[in-house]
């Protein structure tokens, strides 16, 4: 005998017991009802007045003489009959929110109505639920807890319909006079709405808590069509997921333990996909962080693949305000796997990408234009572009993560969302150092990826010296840096003929230097191209050491000669300096006019290499 019967026949003879204390005494029984195991010895005559089903198996059984009847199934068991039993017999008893929905049941299974008996059982229930369940919400949500072990009967005679209804317009009541109080003049006269004071409407929210989630579904959905609030939907949502997931610690907090108590995994599951199907569809309904959770759990519990989508394409649209701590979500699967679902990240960033190209396109038909750096879909990329570098630098260590689901997360944004790759190359320097067996041709493959003329001037120095990169990419950094430094001399003397060499127009693929050149030659060409930088700034110290030699000259001739001498002397002397670099005599070439055709050499030898 397990412990459910065990309960129950106890249960029964506390109930003949208390039974025997308001049954007629001197009056001997003629009736037996037996109700889930338990009997009661009764009296026909105040029981077939009153219950039309007695009345029928009584009269059913009349010619054989049997007075014991059994009533199998009967709803809320051998408490609810005690009631029923207590009603026709005439004793008082009070109808409260916690047995009102098993006697309205209980009323229907024996037929206890109007056509048997003026104000039967019935009808009191009936009155009672109306004028007293239905006006209160609190009421209201223990009746549909009471229903619960009522079902399908509960639902067959609407008394979860008419409390499932209630509690809905009882609540957008409370929304619509919450809101009204939060309502004030401003100091120009005009009415509008106090955001900072706190909204008191939606205190039913821990009430709902405790309804069992097919009751909690239709709740909702009753709230959804009579208005209420999406942020009042969301916050309820939190808090019965808060309530009813077990393992909560390890399902909103990505650093928890993962043991899953497997008994309650499908009711768990359950309540996952069940609060996704009535998240609202408005942003921010509900905080990003709460839709990372479900995903956890809708991952770790191996949900409905429609379930996982969902969040995932809801979680896309909100991307640039998630955090690194997000995305880490932990991998459930077999051993050897990765230690992070870089499979989700993906999907989640594909999502985004598709996102914000339906954005793109909405701001065409617009004033704004798409690829504006003020526009809010480029924000959101460059938000997202520092949170996928940020990733990619907290997997890279994992030496289960292959190569191409690395490049895959990385390739996910388009090409015009980093406008800087230090974050880039910091976490592909980490992937090269932890995978060091990785073959030179997967490293030329990830390298690609990187823009060097996007690299700051720290990471070029960094990369410059980097061992770990592929020769080619070393090329290019020391190439790029070389431009740069060019550049930066030739803006420091505008008018010098020397003019800044543009990075877009040299651009060079590794891919090809490998190609046409060997390390050997890759060394010698990078050793002339120091050289010849080397020559640049030494002709730059010395035409310093000019000036500063002229300029003492001045002086002291300034000093000693006249006014009129002093001009002379000044003009001579302007003509012998050469500060730009430019000579007297047309034949003779300058300096910088040198170093430029130099440069240009040392141009068209790399870019020959490239061809």
């Amino acid at each position: 005998m397990d412990k459910q019967q065990q309960q129950q026949l106890s249960l029964a003879k506390s109930s003949r017991q208390r039974c025997n204390e308001w049954i007629f005494r001197d009056v001997k029984s003629d009736i037996t009802i037996e109700v889930n195991g338990g009997t009661y010895a009764l009296h026909k005559f105040p029981l077939v007045s009153r219950s039309g089903r007695i009345r029928k198996l009584v009269a059913e059984h009349r010619d054989s003489g049997i007075s014991r009847v059994e009533l199998l199934n009967l709803p809320g068991g051998v408490e609810t009959f005690e009631l029923a039993a207590k009603f026709c017999y005439g004793v008082n008893f009070e109808i409260t929110s916690s047995n009102v929905a098993q006697l309205c049941c209980v009323s229907d299974y024996l037929e206890m109505t109007e056509e048997f008996s003026k104000d039967n059982l019935s009808s009191r229930a009936e009155e009672y639920l109306e004028s007293i369940v239905c006006k209160n919400l609190e009421m209201c949500v223990e009746v549909l807890q009471q229903c619960e072990n009522l079902l399908p009967l509960a639902d067959e005679l609407k008394i979860v319909c008419r409390c499932i209804d209630a509690i809905a317009s009882k609540a957008c009541a409370e929304q619509i006079a919450s809101s009204f109080s939060r309502l004030e003049y401003s100091s120009s006269g005009r009415l509008h709405m106090n955001r900072q004071a706190k909204c008191e409407g939606d205190w039913w929210i821990e009430d709902l808590s405790v309804i069992r989630i097919d009751l909690y579904k239709r709740v909702m959905t009753a709230m959804k069509c009579r208005g209420v609030r999406p942020e009042s939907i969301g916050a309820s949502l939190i808090n019965y997921a808060q309530k009813e997931l077990s393992k909560k610690s390890s399902l909103w907090n990505s650093s928890g333990q993962t043991n899953v108590d497997f008994l309650s995994t499908e009711h768990e599951c359950l309540v996952v996909e069940t609060i996704v199907s009535l998240l609202p569809v408005e942003k921010l309904a509900v905080p990003i962080n709460f839709l990372f959770g479900l995903l956890r759990s809708a991952v770790m519990l191996d949900c409905s693949i429609a379930c996982r989508l969902d969040l995932e394409r809801r979680i896309g649209s909100q991307l640039d305000i998630a955090t690194l701590d997000d995305l880490l979500i932990p991998s459930f699967r077999h051993a050897g796997d990765t230690l992070f679902d870089v499979e989700t990240v993906q999907r989640i960033l594909v999502n985004f990408s598709q996102q914000d190209d339906s954005e793109d396109d909405m701001d065409d038909a617009s004033v704004f234009e798409p690829d504006s750096p003020h526009s809010p879909s480029q924000t959101s990329l460059f938000k997202v572009s520092k949170l996928v570098d940020n990733y990619l630098a907290e997997i890279a260590p994992d030496a289960n993560l292959k190569l191409a689901k690395f490049m895959a997360i990385a390739e996910t944004l388009p090409t015009h969302a980093r406008t800087i790759h230090d974050g880039l190359y910091r976490a592909i320097d980490i992937y090269l150092k932890a995978h060091q067996g990785l073959p030179d041709a997967d490293k030329k493959k990830l390298c690609k990826l990187i823009d060097f003329q996007k690299l700051s001037q720290e990471a070029g120095a960094h990369a410059a010296q980097n061992e770990r990169l592929p020769l080619q990419s070393i090329v290019q950094v020391l190439y790029f840096e070389q431009l740069r430094l060019r550049n930066a001399l030739c803006c420091s003397y505008p008018d010098d003929d020397c003019k800044p060499v543009h990075h877009q127009s040299w651009r060079i693929s590794s891919g090809a230097l490998s190609a046409a050149m060997s390390p050997k030659d890759n060394y010698a060409s990078l050793r002339r191209e120091n050289r010849e930088l080397k020559l640049e700034l030494a002709r730059m110290r010395m035409r310093l050491n000019d000036l500063e030699k002229e300029h003492v000259c001045m002086k002291r001739d300034m000093a000693k000669s006249s006014s009129h001498k002093f001009m002379s002397s000044f003009s001579k002397k302007i003509g012998k300096l050469s500060f730009f670099g430019h000579s007297s005599s047309r034949g003779s070439s300058s300096p910088s006019r040198q170093s430029c055709r130099t440069d240009s050499k040392v141009i068209e030898r790399t870019c020959a290499s490239t061809d």
